[in-house]
């Protein structure tokens, strides 16, 4: 299928909108020894964890905030690992389980914004595009899968989602991968979309045309 696609916009973004609720701060406010959270007003609650976070060592820091968001996925001895790994390393853009990139992500920003950059500083790529059906009788659901596929004219080729996954892209298999390397799609025509992924997916300089013609086989599972 032969779709024409125009990138509106591409803006770095330091963190995922919405990722973190008032309610994500009130029970992570407790697990650092905060019990009074639900005291606090709502505009003054992330700022509040901030100094309630940096009371503690970084690692152990990040491993409470990893066991509260991912240890149904994590044993402890995983967490601990990756709680002194994120120090280092951006964890969110090399850990091997890619579905959990997203979250190591959103984690590893409210750390390096609570420690005013003791850890690595880690972005995200935001697309607004439009990609419009040159047949118009085409109806298909777009998909993260669709979407990547189609992108491929208008990337460069040093881009590492082209040169790790280019049977994927260029065939009818089913690629899977794409759930977890775009975080977020959202449309409300199925014309014009949202992207967010990471810096490490799509860098801001590797979209290299702002309007090109993409195209996609249907995968064979759909």
């Amino acid at each position: 299928m032969n779709f024409k696609i125009k990138i509106n916009q591409v803006t770095i973004l330091e963190e995922l909108p919405d990722f973190w609720s008032n309610s994500d701060y009130i029970k992570l406010l407790t697990a650092f020894n905060f019990s009074e959270g639900n005291t606090i007003k709502p505009e003054n609650l992330r700022e509040m964890l901030f100094m309630a976070i940096s009371d503690y060592e970084p690692n152990h820091a990040a491993a409470i905030i990893l066991g509260y968001k991912l240890s149904e996925r994590l044993n402890e001895g995983q967490i601990e690992q990756l709680s002194n790994d994120m120090l280092v390393d951006k964890e969110c853009e090399k850990y091997p389980e890619i579905d959990l990139h997203a979250t190591l992500f959103a984690i590893n920003q409210l750390l390096y914004q609570a420690y005013n950059g003791k850890f690595p500083h880690a972005k995200a790529t935001q697309v607004a595009f439009t990609m419009s059906p040159l047949n118009e009788e085409s109806k298909v659901k777009i998909t993260k899968e669709y979407v990547l596929k189609a992108f491929q004219k208008g990337i460069s080729d040093n881009n590492v989602i082209k040169r790790l996954f280019n049977e994927q892209l260029n065939s009818s298999e089913t690629f899977t991968e794409a759930e977890s390397i775009i975080w977020e799609l959202h449309s409300s025509d199925n014309e014009n979309f949202n992207l967010i992924t990471s810096e490490y997916w799509l860098d801001r300089q590797e979209v290299i045309a702002s309007e090109f013609e993409g195209d996609f086989e249907i995968s064979d599972d759909n």
